[in-house]
């Protein structure tokens, strides 16, 4: 996994498919061919104020990546940027929830590309 840190990622990102779950909104679209790397995925991490002070966007944040790192790897298609952006319950629900969340938004983006996991 590499991670995203440009802006105009980010912004490609939030064009493509969404995907809202409690704890998660999932962001995906295809790698542009400039950046693409056979085998790799790309993925980002975002928390607005709208979570709180920095201590919690930080908390969410590091929840995000924790559970991406979990679920990812394996879920995950090579040639697809993922943005991950916290929600009020990123921080209050319990982890395996929270895999829970991802899991199901990762599915249901992927079948809107007509990529469905199994």
């Amino acid at each position: 996994m590499e991670r995203l840190r440009n802006r105009p990622d980010f912004l490609r990102a939030a064009k493509g498919i969404r995907r809202v779950t409690p704890a998660i909104t999932l962001e995906v679209c295809e790698t542009p061919a400039a950046s693409a790397k056979p085998g790799l995925l790309r993925v980002g991490f975002t928390a607005s104020r709208k979570i709180g002070g920095a201590v919690k966007r930080n908390r969410a944040k590091r929840r995000l990546r924790a559970a991406a790192a979990a679920v990812l790897p394996l879920s995950g298609f090579p040639g697809n940027d993922y943005v991950l952006v916290a929600r009020r319950d990123t921080l209050t629900r319990p982890f395996g929830g929270l895999l829970e969340d991802l899991a199901s938004a990762l599915h249901a983006a992927h079948a809107k590309l007509g990529r469905p996991t199994a």
